[in-house]
């Protein structure tokens, strides 16, 4: 672990998530060494993710899952369909992060990002 906390800190890691309206939709992190090879052990962080709407002024809880080595941030689709109004290729955009709450009083944002939504013509949720 104490090559992984010389990363605490740095500026978080900025991603672009393209999100179909009203499908369920994922992304996977992997936390590595400097080596870029060797995982960081997570097994004792707790994750939380939450996306914001500025339209409505609205926060999702987004689901975290650690799948092995790897952390799975998911968008179900029960959220998704609300997201975006309109017919378009671009309908709507949210901000999101993850946070990392690493030894009870550490707090770590390691990824920040924008949810690009786009629009879903199929089942008429429109």
């Amino acid at each position: 672990m104490s090559n992984s906390r010389q990363v605490l800190g740095i500026e978080p890691a900025s991603i672009r998530w393209n999100v179909v309206r009203g499908d369920t939709s994922s992304i996977r992190v992997q936390f590595l060494e400097s080596d870029e090879v060797t995982s960081v052990d997570t097994s004792e962080w707790i994750f939380e993710a939450t996306a914001y709407n500025p339209k409505d002024n609205s926060f999702d809880d987004l689901d975290v899952q650690v799948d092995g080595n790897d952390l799975v941030i998911t968008a179900y689709s029960d959220l998704t369909e609300y997201w975006g109004r309109g017919v378009g290729t671009v309908v709507g955009h949210l901000s999101f992060d993850l946070q990392v709450i690493i030894d009870r009083t550490t707090v770590w944002t390691p990824i920040v990002g924008d949810i690009v939504v786009i629009g879903d013509v199929t089942g008429g949720r429109l």
